[in-house]
């Protein structure tokens, strides 16, 4: 047996599941966790590999002809493509490092085996091409939380009515055809990336379910991955791609001011990701080679940058209880290293210079401009906002009077790894990010030859395109 023949991909889906069966079992939370790491581990193992056979081209659609699922159902359905090859990798990272940096007061109120449910579900989504097979792995996606929520005894009735608008635009956008299916497709990935009006569900999330799990329900941004699927290669009239972009970027703008205005870290958390969210989904819709490279390299660093962001939040909640931002909290002293990962995580979500997340916000900001300079002034706009947002909250956690407490602050060892990672992803991308640019600049070329109106009968077999391109780079073009 070789490495290529190895379904690395339906590991990483399926190692997850194994693991909650055993974990579901333990009562001891110590214990747990680290049948959680062993697991997740093996399983983050396998999405990296399966990463690296697409990206060296040993393996150019991500299967093998070993698969197991095939073999199952007869047809293929999780393989990667120039989507999804690094997103896996980083979503599966996402998971594991919220569960090393879940401190001991966190481990009695947080569900290891939900995170290993959820961690399989949202790998095989981002492993997912199939529309009919993405649809139920995103209706699955919405019960972990739910679920959570119930457990809790915290109210349900914001998120309901939402997520169940979403499934119920999803399901009709299938089931109809035409413009009219492209309409609620287009409406189901508003819904589900929190575009104002429908944005109240992810305040109300974070505000009720634990950290943990709110943060690895939105921070991949599924709904970017959906229109990706399912709105744009439907080839939808252009009026449906105007007001995507038009919304999104009002919600954008929106968001970043209200993140200013919060008076607790949960809620600038939740509006910071709507706005970018929202930005990415501009990117999207404007439709130009160099905002869609920009907008899916913003789309990785905010999975890590917002994501380290959250997991430092989690780590100050487990020591201080939930922050207010009315006063100064002088917690510096208490937990430089945490500051200093806060610091470096939330700037590098809006782009400054020599982070994973700068290259990213320059081409999006300069494919707006290029389509409008009004789209690039209120994406510029957006961006400043979520800067002072980010710098107002750093002062009034870490700034101030000394806080004195009898409780240990120091970070632990867990915790120290999972900063160490995200600090080394953060600044490596940031310093050298020529292999990002290339791959994001070849995966947007490639996307738009499959959506362009002149190539719409392509779309049927839109997959066998993408699988096509393998590990060979094409030439960049001019545009």
């Amino acid at each position: 047996m070789t490495v290529v023949s190895i379904p690395w991909l339906e590991l990483a889906i399926f190692v997850p599941l194994a693991g909650a069966g055993l974990v579901g079992r333990i009562r001891d939370p110590l214990a747990a966790l680290r049948w959680t790491l062993a697991f997740g581990a093996v399983a983050l193992g396998c999405a990296v590999i399966a990463w690296l056979c697409f990206a060296t081209g040993v393996a150019p659609d991500g299967t093998s002809p070993q698969d197991v699922v095939p073999r199952i159902f007869g047809e293929q359905v999780f393989s990667l493509d120039v989507l999804s090859a690094p997103l896996v990798p980083l979503v599966a990272l996402l998971h594991f490092l919220t569960a090393l940096a879940t401190a001991r007061t966190k481990m009695t109120r947080f569900s290891f085996t939900w995170l290993l449910i959820g961690w399989s579900l949202r790998v095989a989504t981002f492993g997912c091409t199939s529309p009919e097979t993405l649809s139920v792995l995103l209706s699955l996606n919405v019960v972990p939380p739910y679920l959570e929520l119930v457990r809790r005894g915290r109210p349900t009735r914001v998120y309901t009515l939402h997520m169940g608008l979403f499934l119920g635009l999803l399901l009709a956008g299938l089931a109809a055809s035409g413009s009219l299916a492209a309409v609620l497709l287009m409406a189901a990935v508003l819904v589900r990336s929190g575009t104002f009006p429908a944005h109240l569900w992810v305040a109300d999330l974070f505000e009720n379910a634990s950290f943990g799990t709110a943060l690895l329900f939105v921070t991949p941004i599924t709904g970017m991955y959906t229109a990706v699927r399912l709105v744009v290669p439907a080839s939808p009239p252009e009026w449906i791609l105007q007001v995507i972009a038009t919304a999104s970027l009002v919600t954008a703008v929106y968001a970043a001011g209200m993140a200013i205005v919060q008076a607790e870290t949960r809620r600038v958390f939740s509006y910071l990701f709507l706005s970018h969210a929202s930005l990415i989904l501009v990117g999207l819709e404007l439709h130009t080679a160099v905002s869609l490279s920009g907008a899916l390299a913003l789309w990785a660093s905010v999975i890590v940058s917002l994501g380290g962001l959250g997991l430092t939040l989690r780590a100050l909640e487990a020591r201080f209880g939930r922050l207010s931002l009315r006063s100064y909290h002088g917690l510096y002293a208490q937990s430089p290293s945490l500051a200093i990962c806060f610091l470096l995580t939330g700037l590098a979500s809006v782009g400054f210079p020599g982070t994973i997340g700068f290259i990213g916000a320059e081409m999006l900001v300069d494919g707006a401009i290029t389509a409008n300079p009004w789209i690039g002034v209120l994406v510029v706009a957006a961006s400043a906002l979520n800067g002072i947002a980010i710098i107002r909250t750093y002062l009034m956690v870490f700034g101030g009077r000394r806080h004195m407490s009898g409780v240990a602050t120091h970070i632990t060892l867990r915790e120290r790894i999972a900063v160490l990672t995200l600090a080394t992803l953060i600044l490596v991308a940031g310093l050298w990010p020529q292999p990002t640019v290339l791959a994001n600049h070849r995966a947007a070329e490639i996307l738009l030859k499959t959506w362009s109106p002149s190539e719409r009968e392509l779309h049927e077999v839109t997959k066998s395109v993408l699988h096509s391109v393998g590990g060979a780079s094409p030439p960049l073009s001019n545009g």
